[in-house]
């Protein structure tokens, strides 16, 4: 997830910087919490941290301050409900190369949809939030089954529970994940089968290198 972001994505991408900003918040949070415990150690990071400059070091600007902005309603439900179907999607595949494969997650209207809304919010899609945290080449958000799925097709059913507001809101939702092997081309930059060839960029990545071109 981390490294398709920092990788794949144009430099001033706000998907690529958003990922950047993750994990500097991270370092920062994890250094000051063993500063107390690895004096020395947390100092030295912190010097090198590249982005801070003329820093006063560790223990003269604080112990953790993280920003109530990190805490959005509903996000931490949307994250684990979507861990929740890629393990689903994993298991039905067990073994195999997660990118050789197309997810449909298929959830009735209600609380779980409208989370998962907020990670893709077209029907398709191979570089939304959630197909990322699906590990697929591309994964598809339904309300109902398609009339095109086959009788035997693998269909995993699997519930999650959510609890917002502290308890206030509860919903038990079911879901159905069904794995089916991608027709397209393994992409020669991004490694994801959303080529139309095996010679040639996937639209995602000849965007981002026609963008490169264009800054230089």
């Amino acid at each position: 997830l981390l490294s398709c972001r920092l990788y794949c994505e144009e430099a001033k991408d706000p998907k690529r910087r958003s990922c950047q900003t993750v994990l500097a918040e991270a370092l920062d949070i994890v250094v000051r919490s063993f500063a107390p415990i690895l004096p020395h150690l947390a100092e030295e990071v912190f010097q090198y941290i590249p982005y801070k400059k003329d820093s006063e070091g560790v223990f003269r600007t604080g112990w953790i301050n993280a920003s109530s902005a990190w805490k959005k309603p509903g996000i931490e439900e949307a994250i684990e409900g979507a861990c929740a179907m890629r393990d689903s999607f994993l298991g039905s595949i067990s073994g195999k190369n997660a990118l050789e494969y197309e997810v449909i997650i298929v959830i009735e209207p209600g609380l779980l949809f409208e989370l998962m809304e907020a990670l893709q919010a077209e029907e398709t899609s191979s570089v939304s939030q959630l197909n990322e945290i699906m590990m697929a080449s591309q994964t598809t958000l339904l309300s109902e089954l398609p009339k095109e799925t086959p009788s035997d097709a693998n269909i995993i059913k699997g519930t999650f529970l959510i609890n917002l507001e502290g308890g206030d809101i509860c919903e038990q939702s079911s879901y159905k994940v069904i794995a089916r092997p991608i027709a397209k081309a393994k992409c020669p930059r991004c490694r994801r089968y959303t080529a139309e060839s095996s010679s040639t960029p996937c639209p995602r990545c000849r965007q981002v290198l026609a963008a490169g071109k264009g800054s230089t």
